[in-house]
């Protein structure tokens, strides 16, 4: 007997922090699956352990920080790898980075990544992923001691070490994300990556060259100086996953940190900043 599911969509504003928050709050519920879409995201629960106030006390529901809506749909039967299929579509960045899922086929592109993304963020489809390869692309990172903080599938880790970064560490502090940045590193044969589970207290004793954060404005300014510690002379530090008018905000912090600012792309509305110690 096929199981009968609900699934709810999420229109999500702001939808970047919002959808990580609602996730999250989620996960916490019997919700077993969630998916991507352009205005939020879709997330399944098996019928059996629906109930009618399941989302009643959830914090990001209530907070007037966010505006969300949802419609539900029942569904007889979910077939997982075909709702991946048609949600993830390969992508391509400056025509040297292409970005697909185990059933894209391969290209000549000069760094091919392969990422079952499941429940995670970073697939390079949202805008902040998108610029920070861009940055990477540019950067020569050869021998360079990474961190990828907030790795999500570890998209990032994994392009640096293509391009020579090395020793790599990804942290996230979300479970899933853990373990599928570990699956994923492994995917595209990289042997120089390690994966934590955690957040930036977990940045004691290490010192790096290249820092990559793609987070979001609160989660920045409230670590930047964990950074700023951990931040080889002359190192660079990439940040993303906030919007053009958060930019006083970021640049403030960096500066009086002693950082200098470098560079920065824009996607839409978001931006990724390029700082150098």
């Amino acid at each position: 007997m096929s199981n009968v599911y609900l699934g709810y969509h999420f229109t999500i504003e702001p939808k970047e922090l919002g959808s990580e928050i609602l996730i999250a709050e989620l996960g916490e519920l019997p919700f077993e699956s969630f998916i991507e879409s352009e205005f939020g995201v879709t997330a399944y629960i098996q019928k059996q352990f629906w109930k009618e106030d399941i989302l009643e006390d959830l914090f990001v529901l209530n907070s007037p920080q966010f505006i969300i809506s949802y419609t539900v749909e029942e569904i007889e039967q979910v077939n997982w790898n075909e709702e991946w299929e048609k949600n993830f579509e390969a992508i391509d960045v400056d025509g040297n980075c292409h970005v697909r899922a185990p059933f894209h086929p391969k290209t000549d592109a000069e760094f091919d990544i392969v990422i079952e993304p499941k429940m995670s963020f970073g697939t390079g489809h949202h805008e902040t992923t998108h610029m920070m390869i861009q940055h990477l692309l540019e950067i020569d990172v050869t021998g360079m001691k990474t961190l990828d903080m907030g790795c999500g599938t570890a998209i990032l880790a994994i392009l640096a070490e293509m391009k020579g970064a090395q020793p790599i560490d990804a942290i996230d502090i979300d479970n899933w994300c853990y373990l599928n940045s570990i699956e994923n590193a492994q995917r595209n044969n990289c042997h120089h990556i390690s994966v934590y589970e955690g957040d930036a207290s977990l940045l004691v004793d290490q010192q790096y060259d290249l820092i990559i954060a793609n987070i979001n404005r609160n989660i920045l300014l409230n670590d930047m100086q964990h950074y700023v510690d951990r931040l080889n002379p002359n190192g660079i530090l990439l940040l993303s996953g906030f919007y053009e008018e958060d930019i006083p905000f970021i640049n403030e912090s960096c500066t009086e940190k002693g950082l200098t600012y470098v560079k920065k792309f824009q996607r839409n509305n978001w931006v990724s900043l390029k700082y150098v110690n």
